[in-house]
């Protein structure tokens, strides 16, 4: 994990994110407090549970990405889960315990492609030597040094590229698994069975050969070679330890399954999953078909509109879980007009760098700018309010015909001023049942 302070956490997100101070801080502070345990003496440790946080706010305010670039500064492994795909136990449907499989599944692959990138190197190097015995088959009974010879002039050609679309031959394995059908209400992966590996090692592997350029060639062989020189145990233990410290589950929609029993008995899709959901979040043991991974310390982001229901509608066991409540607030036409320019990758920045691809240079004058953020308060007031999501679709319908025209338009520089912005949206903004459809 990288170790940053609560206020280069907040600095770093201020590069994507405008606004929401507040929760910004709030889970810089989780961040910090997870380095905070790592550094306590071992019996104190264990006893140190991650302060979980509930997010409330209407959509596009910015509560995912939030969580989803926290993730990404702290390079911990991330999922992004919606509260209202999985029911009660006993039910056809995804059961709770999927989230932590889904995470680990996330967390080796993480760790296998960092491990795979330090071993790059060799496993060029050995690749190389593949092909050039694929070039240059090694035959006894030949001058040695002219064979060295012709083998390092080879090498030298493939360095520079030369020999890229010439055609060679090598043998890739294949083992075909059998198709097994199972009759079951939970998928292969909720049994924690990996079936790969299982049929694997009891069917005989077959190679087969096949012509590909070098260029395709080398590919495969350094994947071959990077998986030889990867210790696979090693890696899914470093994957099951970064989820149990460092694992984050975004838990999106959180105030869908909010409610009590009702007077005709438990509702099935609400009070059963956060019923279900509380001994993960509490923490328990969950068998993968990694090993058993321990959630004590994952740490556990819900976020959710709460329109109609409230976080005190929860059952009280899984509020006493989510001890911080941070509220996100809803954007103004200030918060439209940062949000357009200012973070690294706004949207003025990629509809400029799309349209550049086509030979095509936009540039828009700041009183364009004000115009859209103008109408997407307008709209959000008009109709339902979806955040920053409706900067989207206006700069769509904004730039519709030059994205149309664009390959005819090549060389050409065009200035998107408030007149044009007016122009392209007039009709739409004053007809209020075509906003609703259209935008």
């Amino acid at each position: 994990m990288k170790i940053l302070t609560p206020q280069e956490v907040v600095r770093e997100l201020d590069r994507y994110i405008i606004g929401q101070d507040e929760a910004k801080k709030c889970v810089s502070i989780a961040l910090r407090n997870r380095w905070r345990r790592q550094n306590l003496p071992p019996e104190l440790r264990d006893e140190v549970a991650p302060k979980n946080i509930i997010m409330i706010g209407p959509t596009g305010v910015g509560k995912t990405e939030i969580a989803r670039r926290l993730a990404r500064l702290a390079q911990a492994p991330f999922l992004k889960v919606e509260a209202t795909k999985y029911t009660e136990v006993g039910y056809v449907g995804r059961d709770v315990e999927s989230i932590i499989r889904d995470l680990t599944e996330v967390a080796v692959e993480m760790v296998r492609q960092e491990k795979a990138k330090e071993v790059e190197d060799k496993a060029a190097q050995l690749a190389e030597e593949r092909l050039l015995d694929l070039l240059l088959p090694p035959s006894s009974g030949k001058d040695e040094e002219a064979v060295r010879r012709t083998r390092e002039k080879l090498r030298e050609m493939l360095r520079k590229g030369a020999l890229e679309e010439r055609m060679v031959e090598l043998e890739v394995k294949s083992t075909v698994l059998p198709v097994v059908e199972i009759f079951s209400s939970a998928g292969v992966e909720e049994m924690g069975l990996n079936f790969q590996e299982l049929f694997g090692k009891m069917l005989p592997t077959r190679k087969k050969r096949r012509k590909a350029t070098v260029k395709e060639a080398r590919r495969i062989l350094i994947q071959e070679e990077a998986q030889k020189l990867l210790d696979m145990d090693e890696v899914i233990r470093e994957g099951i330890r970064r989820v149990e410290n460092a694992g984050i589950v975004f838990l999106d929609e959180l105030d869908k399954i909010a409610g009590r029993e009702s007077g005709h008995g438990p509702d099935v899709s609400r009070e059963g999953v956060q019923r279900d959901l509380l001994p993960i979040i509490e923490g328990t043991s969950v068998a993968t078909k990694y090993g058993v991974v321990r959630t004590d310390h994952i740490l556990f982001i819900a976020a959710g509109a709460f329109h109609v229901s409230k976080p005190s509608d929860l059952i009280p066991e899984l509020q006493g879980r989510f001890p911080i409540r941070v509220e996100l607030k809803s954007l103004t036409k200030e918060d439209f007009k940062r949000i357009l320019v200012e973070p690294e990758n706004s949207l003025v920045r990629q509809y400029t760098a799309l349209l550049a691809t086509e030979g095509v240079r936009i540039t828009f004058t700041p009183e364009a700018i004000e115009e859209i953020a103008s109408i997407a308060q307008e709209v959000n007031e008009r109709t339902e309010n979806i955040g920053a999501r409706r900067l989207h679709t206006i700069m769509e319908k904004v730039l519709e015909d030059i994205s149309f025209q664009a390959p005819d338009l090549k060389g050409k520089e065009i200035v998107i001023d408030k007149n044009y912005v007016e122009d392209k949206l007039s009709s739409i903004v004053k007809d209020r049942d075509l906003s609703r459809y259209i935008l």
